[in-house]
């Protein structure tokens, strides 16, 4: 399923990514003037459009490719060989993409209302918002597993790493060039992983269980109060297709399987479904082999006859 060798290193792919990160920053250190073409300075972003693609791409300090290179690394070795290269690459371009759009029309809308044009001259770049949402993918696979340098639940890294960042922007004074980035970031990884992204083993689309739900980012008091507005999102993205998919085409049959953390009843229920599918298809296969025993017997005997009257 993955194009990189996971068992002893980390993917191709993401050594290749991390290559870009380090050349990006690399080359707005040589040549500082490349930054006004390749990071997303919404004044001049409706001209020069494709920094909506290349901002994710390029770190502007050290920390920042630091922390992208080494997360990239370690979140694609557990995320690429479960996805795949190809859909692990769709999901870096899609979030990069979307966080960037979402970044563009932020900063245009508080340019409006507040009228100041640091807004609109700000260069914003870098990889952390792909990071938090491919945070969001660890979330939904291995939801249960425990960190040790932590003592937490692997589900709550995105909503950690947000409060985190939240935090640090009240002390610093460049917050606005990171923070949206790292918020719709997560979001937009979420909306993908939720509704968009494609399971070839069942044909459908996204993750429509309740653990992957928008209101499990959040403490269990405010979940009654998110969860009517979310679902209002919910039934405009999806419909009903989180009921039809779960009880008529066993949607998380082959996905949950995969999955660490899965919830233990059900999983309980698809190893029962399983072991009589097994048992029949091998009943099946010996009724096969009985028959054809029986019809080899029948011409052996039809044979000895036949010798018998010569």
């Amino acid at each position: 399923m993955s194009s990189g060798n996971t068992d002893t290193g980390f993917t191709r792919l993401c050594k290749g990514m991390a290559v870009v990160l380090v050349g990006g920053y690399t080359v707005v250190q040589i040549v500082p003037s490349a930054l006004s073409y390749l990071a997303l300075i919404p004044a001049k972003t409706i001209p020069f459009a494709w920094n909506l693609i290349t901002a994710g791409y390029v770190e502007q300090s050290i920390y920042g490719v630091v922390v992208s290179t080494v997360g990239l690394l370690f979140i694609g070795k557990m995320l690429q060989p479960i996805w795949g290269a190809k859909e692990f690459l769709m999901f870096i371009f899609i979030v990069n993409f979307l966080t960037a759009v979402c970044v563009f029309i932020t900063a245009i809308s508080f340019y409006y209302i507040t009228r100041e044009e640091s807004y609109l001259y700000l260069p914003i770049s870098g990889f952390q918002g792909v990071l938090y949402g491919l945070l969001v993918g660890v979330k939904q696979i291995m939801p249960d597993q425990e960190l040790p340098f932590l003592k937490l639940r692997a589900k709550w890294l995105p909503t950690l790493a947000l409060l985190v960042s939240i935090a640090i922007s009240f002390f610093t004074v460049d917050s606005l060039s990171y923070l949206p980035t790292l918020v719709f970031g997560t979001y937009i990884g979420w909306i993908y992983l939720r509704y968009w992204q494609r399971k070839p083993e069942t044909k459908l689309k996204g993750d429509p269980s309740d653990e992957f739900a928008f209101s499990t980012f959040f403490p269990e008091f405010l979940r009654p109060v998110i969860d009517p507005i979310a679902a209002i999102f919910d039934r405009m993205l999806c419909g009903k297709r989180s009921e039809a998919s779960n009880e008529e085409t066993g949607y998380n049959l082959g996905v949950a399987t995969l999955l660490p953390g899965s919830d233990p009843i059900e999983a309980s229920r698809r190893r029962e479904r399983g072991a009589r599918a097994l048992e029949e298809r091998l009943a099946a296969e010996g009724l096969l082999g009985a028959g054809a025993k029986a019809e080899e017997s029948q011409r052996d005997n039809v044979a000895i006859l036949v010798s018998d009257n010569v």
